[in-house]
């Protein structure tokens, strides 16, 4: 049966883009309901489908987004059998690395993907040897079509590229792939044996791509391989937002619609969604003075009329921003009646944010404070400990039943893959086992040590006999172990109890602390941005400077519904002393700001 949604469900202009019978490049301002445009039409296409072979494929930035969307889908009523949702690594190794190893060289005798700690401890071994000053930080890399650049503006890049070669050559010694490689193996696939493309190009009857602006090139030429050998039996639904394209440093960028339909050899018809249901008149008017792709933005939410306060702060010390931020935050939750939830921290990298955190933890001890960076685990989406912690850390309430079956599927797959029969256990039976276990002890670590142990004894699995799975146990143990010192570090208090490990993966319930790209995506009522510094928004290493400093901006300005508190502090000064000094671009807009005095 064909899916149909009641009227209301979609406004005009997203239910003609999730209609139309045809690919779509879709551009879509924060707030207008891109996710639920996007899910409405994969369940659309879901129900379209008329072979047990054919698959819709939806391709997310984040683990975090592919989950909330198949979780919308099914709460729709459609079923998810037929979707395969994630990231584009997980894309490429479940399709076409995994299937198609044997056919490079690289893979053919096997392969383990590292993780982001792994990669780092070899870059810092490899840069201590180098008899140039190069450090890790300065060997980040992606790969194109043609080859590998370095990220951002980089003073060594001969030096960084003589260890990047040390680096891969370790790698392929040890059979190893680190995420990179996981795209670059996976477009010599495609480019080297069209027949996978073709293949692909039969399976699969819809391709979609969230967050098109922040995809690299060489993703880009591996979803157009496959869409310009299909025929035209594989449609694209392509969602984004070029004004909040701020990985360009990373390798991703907003391709143009002429561009994607030269690759692909696909028409795309050019829609758009304008209207903004998040956020306040006044802040969807702030922000949309930092387009850089021209764009019709209305809001048109609840919160329109809410009379929002905008405030700009660039002659605060910053000897004295830990007690401005906590006055806004008091502010917020005392006079307007903001929940603690609902308000946001955001500075440009965790180096500001972790010294700041174990302040604000300290100055508002009545409060919790969340954020990616507070979990005291390693949180590496591909390892399968990680994977089995969500079950072992979550409880079996009915809310969260869709959710824990979906993630026991994931670790069955895990499982098969690394040659683990599980052909007699089923995803209830598998969530059946993790509900029986208890571990009676305080210590997080210590709880998921005793409970992988029980789960497989429970699942006669002897780990002695699949490396892989040993392997990932002690990196994940290893890495974990790191990160809670580095929060004990940071003041943290009580960070390897058990309950602040449950808190992970409960609902936000905290003072949110993110990063600006962290942050990318979220919502919340209030918002307080600091170190708005030129050199630190855009980074110093930024090559367009004007263009990144407007999109970074854009992304900030576009989170809150109600609220935005804009920090420049002064006296900070950069690596070799010098002031820094208010982003250049922010430092010329003339906005009619609140003054900071109107809150005390």
């Amino acid at each position: 049966m064909v899916f149909v949604w009641q009227n209301g469900d979609l406004n005009d202009e997203q239910t003609d883009a999730v209609r139309y019978d045809g690919s779509v490049f879709l551009a879509a301002c924060p707030g207008s309901g891109k996710t639920r445009a996007l899910t409405y039409k994969i369940a659309l296409e879901l129900s379209k489908l008329e072979s047990e072979r054919h698959w819709v494929v939806a391709i997310t930035y984040t683990h975090r987004a592919a989950e909330e969307i198949a979780e919308r889908i099914e709460r729709l009523g459609v079923s998810t059998d037929r979707l395969w949702i994630g990231t584009i690594h997980s894309f490429c190794l479940d399709w076409i690395i995994r299937p198609y190893a044997i056919y490079h060289d690289r893979l053919a005798n096997g392969f383990r993907v590292i993780d982001q700690h792994e990669t780092d401890d070899i870059l810092t071994e490899l840069c201590q040897q180098s008899p140039n000053f190069v450090r890790p930080l300065d060997c980040r890399y992606y790969f194109t079509t043609v080859g590998f650049e370095l990220e951002g503006a980089n003073p060594n890049r001969r030096a960084a590229a003589a260890v990047l070669q040390r680096y891969w050559d370790r790698l392929r010694e040890h059979r190893q792939l680190d995420f990179e490689m996981i795209l670059s193996c996976a477009h010599d696939l495609i480019a080297s044996n069209p027949s996978i493309s073709v293949l692909l190009g039969s399976l699969f009857r819809y391709i979609l791509v969230d967050e098109y602006q922040d995809t690299k090139e060489i993703q880009y030429a591996i979803i157009a391989a496959i869409l310009r050998v299909s025929a035209g039996n594989t449609r694209t639904f392509i969602v984004g937002d070029p004004n909040q394209a701020i990985y360009g440093s990373l390798g991703g960028y907003a391709m143009t619609r002429p561009e994607f339909e030269a690759r692909a050899g696909v028409d795309l018809a050019e829609k758009s969604l304008s209207n903004n249901y998040r956020s306040s008149e006044r802040i969807v008017g702030y922000f949309s003075n930092y387009c850089v792709v021209p764009a019709v933005i209305e809001a048109v939410g609840k919160d329109r009329d809410y009379g929002s306060f905008i405030s700009f702060d660039q002659q605060i010390n910053h000897q004295e921003l830990d007690d401005e931020i906590v006055r806004l935050i008091r502010h917020n939750i005392e006079t307007l009646g903001i929940s603690p939830r609902e308000i946001c921290v955001v500075g440009p990298q965790w180096v500001q944010l972790a010294a700041i955190t174990r302040r604000l933890v300290a100055a508002l001890p009545e409060y919790n404070f969340d954020g990616p960076g507070m979990a005291p685990f390693s949180r590496d989406q591909d390892n399968i400990w990680f994977k089995i912690s969500r079950l072992a850390l979550t409880r079996p309430e009915p809310q969260m039943f869709v959710r824990r079956m979906r993630w026991a599927g994931e670790v069955l797959e895990h499982f098969r893959s690394v040659g683990i029969d599980t052909s007699k256990t089923s995803r209830r039976d598998l969530l059946r086992h993790c509900n029986q276990i208890e571990i009676p002890v305080d210590d997080g670590l210590e709880y998921l040590e005793l409970f992988f142990d029980e789960l497989l004894l429970a699942l006669g699995i002897d780990i002695v006999l699949f490396p892989s799975l040993d392997d990932h146990r002690t990196a994940f143990f290893e890495r974990s172990r790191i990160q809670i010192e580095r929060l004990e570090n940071a003041g943290v208090q009580a960070v390897s109890n058990i309950a602040m490990f449950r808190r992970v993966f409960a609902a936000r319930s905290g003072i949110t602390i993110s990063t600006i790209h962290g942050v990318k995506g979220a919502e919340f009522d209030s918002v307080i941005a600091f170190a708005l510094l030129e050199g630190m928004v855009p980074h110093f290493a930024d090559s367009n400077v004007l263009d990144s400093a407007k999109k970074l901006l854009y992304v900030i300005a576009s989170r809150p519904r109600k609220n935005l508190h804009l920090i420049a502090e002064v006296g900070r000064v950069n690596g070799i002393g010098e002031p820094y000094e208010t982003t250049n671009i922010l430092a010329e807009h003339v906005f009619g700001y609140d003054l900071m005095e109107a809150i005390e």
